[in-house]
């Protein structure tokens, strides 16, 4: 919100200098952006008169001219100004002055011989605009010697606040004036209602066929107009809040939009078809050709204003060109209205259509200015204009914007944190112009004013009236209806006292330590992707839902899963797995020549439609051959290699890995002798791999090997929060002995491990498989397990009969549990 210094002294009576007025409008809560000072750089140019002007005796293009600044000096100016003549009168330029549009500072010269004491200068030179054609031509009667600046009226700060989206009322210079009266700035203005004495009957009428496009509406006509440009005072106050002025007519809309955030338009009587403008909701297929050169197709959603041949205007967003007043209008009508603010908002986010009208109706305006705004903007016209004014012409009613809050004292002390004393408290709402109707010791009851449309009766609901928009009754379905306007009272009682005098309060203070910033599973969830990225696995972010042929492949495929809207045919249904979107997007990087991948991704997992059925799983797939390296032969990948990667997760997450089994259970989509289940205890399972089945790699047509694995991130336990100890930094070094196992081909080698494992937990450390060998020289049905075992020794060296004991204790106990024999 913009506005100039004389605007506002227009609706404030203050001598209050300008760093006054904006300490108090940041006090309040009106935050200042910016005060632009347009005549600062020009501070130093003055109105100067040609006394003459002859050729250059060195140049064509030149002209010697003698220039009376009003100082009694004559200047020798060398100018080149085509425009540049005797008696003319211009702006100077003096030496050592800044000269905004070319960035230099003025000096003394010789120009080809003749003396150049000063220059005159252009509108591009002075930086107000692009004409460059030739020096500033004034009118005769600018006065000599004057300050340009305070000529031209430039001398005029304009101020630009910040308005929340409550503030309606702050979007008008009536409204701030208010806010600074009542924070002791001065005295506000009453507005005066003109006597408008009716000459004819209306001849146009308002008819409201669907209350959802306006509950109210007033207009007037004005005949013998005589349209044109508008006055200097009123184009100076457009300019300097950037608004391009346009003619009378649409100025005094833009006057008093601003002045009063009052939204008004006006149309031409003579393009309007008919005798009625009607408020009504837009029909299927019509649109609006709009003022801003714009057409816009129309829904049944939006309100409009419309004559016989159709929309006129889209009711408080933008007005239409068919009927827009230009210098051939000679009688206007005028229309001040009421629309629904909701609606408005929708409408103007529909069609992305952002006006000074549409800022101020979706927050709201004064509901009882509608009749001022008219008879205000009908004297203005008059008096610019000229002509006779009708009858009023009016439809709907009038909105019960009356209402009351109360306030009790102790809030401002218990909510807002400051104590006021009632007395000041009450001053304060009254200055504002809340009116007191009730009042004792601990609590004062007010009269709302129409303009702070923020402040709501207490416990009202917001209007659920099914002719409204959707989104007005599901807000108050989901319980956003009651509203309290206490704390609006407490919060307009401290703003007005001031924000600066509201005591810094620092927030308790739950611990020492900040809390995390990640809740433990984001927290895991991070640190999995971190761990498969390290692995050389690209992260990837896929769509969570496939062809519901494609999900089939991969397990159950629910009804209850499938999309009832999906964005494409080929992804209606929720994906049973990532691995499934990874495979996905394995095979169209194959079709372009890219078959060797690894692929990773953190995403969810649809088993049902309960709230449990959506996994959070960190899954993988990796495709074609391993990296070639120069170590090591290139070769194609197996389940081993998705088998390392859950393991990897798991044992960066904080699983015993100890503790955990594999099983050979798999899901369907892995090939059943190449995959299996990650377990810890009998029930839980926290990761399954594998090899991709063969027939799921046809459907896909993905022709190279391919293997997957998914982790079950919410199967994972939480790791015990135990405090941390010493590290265990044993004084003796330990001591490794192999084992070579001759075992049935049936048994499983983690079940060699496990028993290896349990031998001796006081001294075993570590139990791992080296070597595995079938073949020649066995027995048939038999394998060969070559297994390593970690001895830690804590209190003393062991001795050969110590280290032979707990070998012996080893192959007994895996003897038992396996049926194994030591190799010789």
């Amino acid at each position: 919100m913009k506005f100039s210094l004389s605007w506002l002294k227009a609706h404030l009576e203050t001598e209050a200098p300008v760093a006054e007025i904006t300490g108090v409008l940041n006090r309040i809560g009106l935050e200042v952006e910016g005060v632009e000072d347009r005549g600062a750089a020009l501070a130093g140019f003055r109105i100067a008169h040609v006394v003459s002007a002859e050729q250059h005796p060195n140049a064509d293009r030149l002209r010697a001219l003698k220039v009376d600044a009003g100082d009694g000096r004559l200047l020798s100016v060398v100018c080149g100004a085509p425009n540049a003549r005797a008696g003319m009168k211009g702006v100077l330029a003096l030496p050592g002055a800044f000269i905004p549009g070319t960035g230099i500072t003025l000096k003394k010269g010789e120009i080809r011989g003749v003396a150049s004491e000063a220059m005159m200068l252009s509108a591009r030179e002075m930086g107000l605009g692009d004409d460059h054609s030739g020096i500033v031509d004034l009118p005769e009667d600018a006065p000599l010697g004057e300050s340009y600046v305070k000529y031209a009226g430039m001398d005029d700060p304009v101020i630009e606040i910040s308005v929340t989206p409550n503030r309606g009322d702050a979007l008008s210079v009536h409204g701030v004036a208010r806010d600074l009266a009542a924070a002791g700035l001065g005295r506000l203005k009453p507005l005066v209602e003109p006597r408008i004495a009716p000459a004819y009957p209306a001849p146009l009428t308002w008819v409201i066929e669907d209350p959802r496009a306006c509950p109210y509406v007033l207009g007037r006509a004005i005949r013998g107009v005589r349209n044109g440009p508008s006055p200097k005072w009123l184009q100076d106050l457009l300019v300097a809040i950037g608004q391009r002025p346009i003619n009378a007519l649409v100025d005094v809309t833009n006057l008093y939009t601003y002045g009063l955030g009052r939204p008004l338009h006006v149309f031409d009587v003579a393009k309007v078809r008919g005798r009625t403008l009607t408020m009504r909701m837009a029909r299927e297929g019509e649109s609006l050709a709009a003022l801003n050169g714009k057409t816009y197709a129309l829904t049944p959603e939006d309100g409009i204003i419309a004559d016989e041949s159709g929309p006129e205007a889209l009711g408080g967003v933008i007005g239409g060109a068919p009927t827009g007043c230009d210098e051939g209008t000679t009688e206007v009508f005028i229309e001040c209205a009421i629309f629904d603010p909701v609606r408005i908002a929708l409408s103007g986010r529909r069609h992305d259509i952002r006006t000074d009208a549409r800022a101020r109706f979706e927050r709201g305006v004064d509901q009882a200015l509608p009749r001022l705004g008219l008879e205000l903007a009908t004297w203005t016209i008059q008096e610019l204009c000229g002509g006779e004014a009708s009858e009023v012409s009016e439809a709907g009613t009038e909105p019960a914007w009356q209402r009351q809050a109360t306030l009790r004292f102790e809030r401002l002390a218990g909510l807002g944190g400051a104590a006021v004393p009632a007395d000041e408290a009450v001053g304060i709402l009254e200055r504002l112009g809340f009116t007191v109707t009730a009042r004792d010791a601990a609590s004062v009851t007010v009269a709302v004013p129409s303009w702070r449309n923020d402040i709501a009766q207490a416990g009202a609901a917001l209007d659920q009236d099914p002719t409204l928009p959707a989104e007005r009754a599901r807000a108050a379905a989901e319980g956003c209806a009651v509203i309290e306007p206490e704390a609006d009272l407490v919060e307009e009682v401290l703003r007005i006292r001031g924000l600066d005098q509201v005591a810094p309060v620092s927030l308790p203070v739950a611990g020492v330590v900040p809390a995390a910033a990640l809740t433990p599973r984001q927290a895991r969830a991070g640190l999995a992707r971190r761990v498969l990225a390290a692995r050389g696995m690209l992260d990837c972010v896929s769509f969570g839902f496939m062809e519901a042929r494609t999900a089939a492949l991969f397990g159950d495929n629910p009804e209850a899963l499938r999309l009832v809207n999906p964005i494409a045919a080929d992804l209606d249904q929720m994906r049973p797995t990532p691995v499934a979107s990874l495979l996905l997007a394995a095979g169209r990087n194959a079709a372009r020549g890219y078959p060797d991948l690894a692929l990773a991704e953190l995403g969810a997992a649809y088993r049902d439609q309960s709230p449990t059925g959506q996994l959070q799983v960190v899954a993988g797939v990796r495709t074609g051959h391993t990296p070639r390296h120069w170590a090591e032969a290139s070769r194609p990948v197996d389940a081993m290699d998705a088998k390392g990667d859950a393991l990897a997760v798991l044992a960066a997450l904080g699983v015993p890995m100890a503790a955990v089994t594999v099983t050979t259970d798999a899901p369907g989509f892995y090939h059943p002798g190449r995959s299996g289940l990650v377990r810890q205890g009998p029930k839980v399972v926290l990761a399954s791999f594998g090899e991709i089945h063969p027939k799921v790699r046809a459907a896909l047509d993905l022709a190279g090997p391919a293997v997957g694995f998914e982790v079950f991130l919410d199967a994972i336990p939480e790791p015990k929060r135990r405090k941390k100890g010493a590290p265990d930094l044993p004084a003796f070094q330990p001591l490794r002995r192999d084992f070579a196992f001759l075992i049935d081909a049936g048994v499983t080698a983690e079940a060699v491990l496990r028993a290896a494992r349990g031998a001796e937990r006081t001294l075993v450390t570590e139990v791992a498989v080296f070597d595995r060998y079938a073949g020649e020289k066995l027995p048939e049905g038999k394998v060969s397990l070559g297994v390593q075992v970690t001895l830690q020794p804590r209190e003393a060296t062991l001795t050969d009969a110590e280290i032979e004991a707990v070998a012996a204790k080893v192959v007994a106990a895996v003897a038992k549990a396996t049926g194994a024999v030591l190799r010789a």
